[in-house]
């Protein structure tokens, strides 16, 4: 029983999320699926993507307040930049 709970927590952890398209995804969907970006700074990048456009690069990301290069490099293999 004991590996077997080992087992089922090893798995769990290793279970990784689908890259987000960050120019479709909900405030949200963007706090779920990154690390170090919580709903307030989701919303940001909303507001950022609804005025300026859509994204194409982490460069780009990384002019939103409160989005910093170590955030981005946490998260740069999930974060995906197919136009809307």
């Amino acid at each position: 029983m004991f590996k077997y709970f080992i087992f089922l927590l090893f798995v769990s952890l290793t279970v990784t999320a689908a890259p987000i398209n960050i120019n479709t995804a909900n405030s949200t969907e963007i706090a779920n699926a990154l690390n170090g970006i919580g709903l307030k700074k989701a919303e940001a990048i909303i507001n950022y993507r609804e005025k300026n456009g859509s994204f194409s690069s982490l460069d780009q990301l990384n002019r939103v307040k409160g989005i910093g290069k170590k955030t981005l490099k946490n998260n740069q293999q999930d974060i995906q930049f197919a136009a809307p």
